[in-house]
């Protein structure tokens, strides 16, 4: 369930309207027979404000992942300008785990706790690097530690590594100092990072619909650069709806069964 890769797999068309207020009732969570995980990664962070106001208009909860990335507007998605924005998600329910601080892919093992890698993000943006296990405990900490200062909320003890890149030597390192990986289910992959030209809109909401079942986690972003036809708010909404009228619920990663969070707490 937990998948380390991406799995590319779209096809088909499907357009679904609107009932977007006869179904923002959230299922109880004692009632919840369906659970699906829904995640964000941070990204340029112009469409955060949508995909907040249809959270909590929809009522559901999510887990974000956060690095300070270059934003369309203000100082970087873990920057002051954006600190209001993380507290009011705290308020609403919502989780937080560690993205890197610098955004940093890994792009090879270099030696025993050692890996090459490539942040696109920060001082040393598009450098090529090596960090050693406490360097790479670091990137995970720095986004940990900004994410309880700007929401006043612990983050989990989670990580995802930018673009699903990372070596079992790497997942060891980050365990040893306190954080576990989480990936995302193969019809997860909800697409919003590919290019609309081939994959649009229509074809990402059919694809997730048909797909996704109980107990996956669903993985999408605050905001992608390269993608024309924006996936949010286009997508979420409706993926939404549609999601609860399969009679699917919605939980934060605190809650996932496989990952043990409410025992690490």
């Amino acid at each position: 369930m937990l998948s380390m890769r991406f799995l590319l797999c779209v096809a088909g068309g499907f357009a679904l309207a609107g009932l977007y207020h006869s179904q923002a009732s959230a299922t109880p969570a004692e009632d919840c027979k369906k659970p699906v995980y829904l995640t964000f990664d941070t990204g340029h962070m112009a469409v955060a404000p949508v995909i907040a106001d249809i959270l909590a208009r929809q009522k559901v909860v999510v887990t974000f992942f956060a690095a300070n990335e270059k934003t369309k507007e203000g100082d970087g998605s873990l920057g002051e300008h954006w600190g209001g924005w993380w507290r009011e998600r705290a308020k609403e329910g919502h989780e937080f785990a560690s993205h890197t601080f610098n955004h940093v892919y890994w792009v090879a093992d270099a030696g025993k706790d050692a890996f090459r890698v490539k942040p696109s993000a920060g001082s040393r943006q598009g450098e090529t690097y090596i960090l050693d296990r406490n360097g790479y405990c670091e990137e995970l900490s720095q986004s940990s530690r900004r994410l309880q200062m700007l929401t006043g909320k612990s983050p989990l003890p989670l990580f995802r590594a930018p673009g699903g890149r990372l070596s079992p030597s790497l997942e060891l390192a980050a365990k040893s100092c306190g954080y576990r990986h989480v990936g995302w289910a193969a019809a997860g992959f909800l697409g919003d990072e590919l290019p609309s030209e081939k994959f649009s809109n229509a074809m990402l909401l059919d694809k997730a619909l048909r797909g996704i079942r109980s107990g996956d986690i669903l993985m999408a972003h605050l905001g992608i650069w390269s993608r024309r036809d924006p996936w949010a708010p286009a997508v979420l909404e409706p993926l939404i709806v549609g999601l609860k009228q399969k009679g699917f619920c919605f939980k934060t990663l605190k809650d996932h069964p496989q990952l043990g969070i409410e025992q690490a707490f």
